[in-house]
């Protein structure tokens, strides 16, 4: 089968796109044919070698991933060959930028039935991140609340969506960029942060912020401020400490994505009812993930993309 590998860390040149021998699943495990994997910016990151994740060499990247289940190893009940799943991998182990992939049968789930299963590699790891980020450490209940800085990208967008159904009133910062699809996902205020002062421009207090963005560390202490008295901070930048205000019983928290299947199994059916929208900005072949890798590496991607072996 065909795959992507890297023997090493570093730039993205240590990309290869080469044969490799088709794997066999153990017990509790099943083979994927895949139809796409999704890029993150961890995969970036652990082939750079800049994220502490322990990955056995050569290492294939690509840790969500949808498909077709092609051989069940032992001991595995509730999945059969020609079942269409979509998956969170274990990021330790080799992932989806192939033809073929081992994936523990509990990592996997049904996939969508409403979109094209390529697409729904697009899935699994944001819309856990921010299902995580809201509820699991924000601990968000309805007639809150939450304040998203950074709210056009991905996980932003699928924050919005999902607070908004737990009945969480959504403020958000956006760009003029993605003004347009930071209200089409449904926020109720939105503040363009290029031209305002979120301190003065968010009105009153919120319950929980949470922060998708790069920003500097003394801006993002000054905005704790925002939050009430026992409310919470929220980030996935997980690259920078999350300040917090003990005086004020303001706890906080770093969100690093971890699997879920029963949660993940209920964002696949918000997909098919229709209150959660698959994001994919991008599709490319498998033979063009190392060019993916230099712009991801330049700073230059933005929105979804998927990868697809054929």
């Amino acid at each position: 089968m065909k795959a992507v590998r890297f023997y090493e860390v570093g730039g993205p040149d240590v990309l290869v796109y080469e044969d490799v021998e088709q794997p066999s699943p153990a017990a509790g495990q099943v083979r994927l044919r895949v139809a796409a994997s999704a890029f993150n910016a961890a995969d970036n990151g652990m082939r750079a070698g800049f994220l502490p994740i322990p990955v056995a060499l050569p290492h294939v990247p690509g840790y969500d991933v949808s498909g077709t289940v092609d051989a069940v190893g032992e001991g595995v009940d509730g999945l059969a060959v020609g079942d269409a799943v979509i998956g969170f991998l274990p990021m330790e182990r080799d992932g989806g930028a192939a033809e073929y992939v081992i994936a523990p049968a509990d990592s996997v789930v049904a996939a969508p039935a409403s979109i094209p299963l390529p697409d729904a590699a697009a899935l699994p790891s944001v819309a856990l991140t921010a299902w995580q980020a809201l509820f699991d450490e924000g601990r968000l209940e309805a007639g809150q609340r939450v304040l998203i800085v950074g709210a056009g990208g991905v996980v932003g967008k699928y924050a919005i969506a999902l607070a908004k159904r737990a009945g969480v009133r959504v403020v958000a910062t956006a760009s003029p960029r993605s003004i347009d699809a930071v209200r089409a996902a449904g926020a109720d205020e939105i503040i363009d942060h290029t031209a305002a002062d979120l301190l003065s421009a968010v009105d009153g207090q919120v319950d929980v912020l949470l922060n998708l963005a790069p920003i500097e560390p003394g801006q993002f202490a000054a905005l704790v401020a925002l939050v009430r008295d026992g409310g919470a901070v929220v980030s996935t930048t997980a690259f920078m400490a999350t300040p917090d205000d003990d005086s004020r019983g303001v706890r906080a928290a770093t969100v690093f994505v971890l699997p879920n299947r029963e949660r993940l199994a209920e964002l696949v059916s918000l997909v098919d009812s229709g209150e959660l929208t698959v994001e994919v900005s991008r599709r490319i072949p498998l033979t063009e993930l190392q060019a993916l890798h230099a712009e991801a590496a330049a700073g230059r991607v933005t929105g979804k993309v998927i990868v697809l072996p054929a």
